[in-house]
């Protein structure tokens, strides 16, 4: 056992030194308190990872695949929920709450489903001698995607109101249960597919297995609850510090320190061959993100002292309208479970612009780039438009086809 845990107690030391420092209360500099929390973050997300992987031995069917997206994202929930949180009482702080949400969520699908998509086609081209044109889901996915569509649809309301208001949010919460529980009664065949140190621990003998991975859950949890408010507050400062926009910042090193295991694990099933599971895990990661996230984010907002709405100032507005339409792009050309390489060129291709072109103007074009672009994917692939919407609330799933996971055409 001890064998198999080498890698959790090496991770595990490196997050000691921040546990430390908040035990202490010691105040670091902005940019050693970045490095020191950041790092513990990351640490105790792959832990948090690891331990979610190896519980799918004791979790079957879909529920497993849900509770691991949930679980891989709740070191970015954790920052994000202090943020708003802390903006019932702290108004400067409300833009936090909407920079690190947005971030985090175009991070996962500009950059996260489109190297998933490009890897996959690469290792099959490789592996088949001729090049292959696009990664294909089977039908089984579709239910995903039409929790992803409502709730995709629904966010457009932020925007277009300037605020997240507590009814929104609970609303959001309900749709995510409902989620929960449309997984947990959904059938599926596949043994766990792990890799690495979850897949090590997943070999132990049910006993030990189940104590390492409580055991992980706990301590995990514990050194993300103790650095997620130093790590946020550092990056305040830290921006200050070094003269760099705070909101930028926060919107995107937070998340690239919270979600670094999500995204390693996905490329490594890409890597492997098994892309639909990988993309399969960041749709699943980006429900979540509609749902529980931003749910919770108006119930955090008025525990810390706020009022029933979490007020957006125009760059959140900007900021959400952006990150909708980037989500109904990817929507748009996933209809037919069909991810073609153009497409995962062109997410990826918008995703680098919005750095080349800040500013008011470069965001609300590119939100209308990824708006018509989504219509015009939507209009070629309507015929599976309501299939899609109405797949969450269809009684019976439709069965899923066998695994076709790529095409060359």
């Amino acid at each position: 056992m001890f064998r198999a845990l080498r890698p959790v107690l090496l991770l595990l030391v490196v997050a000691t030194p921040a546990v430390a420092l908040r035990l202490s209360g010691t105040h670091l500099p902005a940019l050693a308190s970045i490095a020191i929390f950041g790092l513990a973050v990351v640490a105790a997300s792959f832990v948090l990872a690891w331990a979610a992987e190896a519980a799918e031995m004791d979790i079957s069917g879909g529920l497993a695949i849900a509770l691991l997206a949930v679980i891989a994202v709740l070191p970015e929930y954790a920052v994000d929920l202090y943020f708003a949180h802390t903006a019932g009482s702290n108004p400067d702080y409300v833009q936090y709450a909407a920079a690190n949400m947005t971030g985090s969520n175009r991070l996962l699908l500009g950059l996260g489903w489109s190297s998933v998509v490009l890897i996959s086609l690469y290792v099959a081209s490789r592996r088949s001698g001729q090049s292959v044109k696009a990664l294909v889901l089977e039908s089984g996915y579709r239910r995903e995607l039409g929790f992803l569509a409502v709730a995709g649809v629904v966010a457009f309301v932020i925007p277009v109101t300037g605020e997240i208001h507590l009814v929104l949010g609970l609303l959001l919460l309900a749709f995510f249960a409902y989620y929960l529980y449309r997984a947990a009664t959904s059938e599926h065949g596949e043994e766990p597919d792990l890799i690495g140190p979850a897949a090590t621990i997943g070999g132990l003998p049910k006993v030990q297995r189940r104590i390492a991975v409580t055991g992980m859950f706990v301590v995990s949890a514990v050194v993300i609850l103790a650095a997620a408010e130093p790590f946020a507050d550092s990056l305040v400062e830290g921006g200050q510090a070094l003269g760099i926009d705070q909101f930028l910042l926060v919107q995107w090193l937070a998340p690239l320190a919270s979600e670094a295991p999500e995204f390693i694990v996905a490329l490594l099933f890409a890597w492997r061959g098994k892309g639909a599971a990988a993309l399969g895990l960041l749709i699943s990661a980006k429900v979540n993100q509609w749902t529980l996230l931003i749910g919770s984010l108006p119930i955090a907002y008025g525990i810390g002292g706020g009022g029933p709405a979490l007020h957006l100032d125009g760059r959140q507005i900007e900021e959400f309208l952006l990150t909708a339409t980037q989500t109904l792009l990817g929507l748009a050309i996933l209809l037919n479970l069909r991810f073609p390489r153009w497409a995962a060129w062109t997410l990826l291709g918008l995703f680098a612009v919005q750095f080349a072109v800040p500013g008011q103007t470069g965001r609300y074009i590119i939100s209308a780039i990824y708006l018509v672009l989504a219509a015009a994917a939507a209009i070629h692939n309507r015929k599976q438009l309501v299939p899609t919407l109405a797949s969450p609330f269809r009684r019976t799933p439709t069965p899923a086809e066998p695994e076709r996971e790529l095409v060359n055409a």
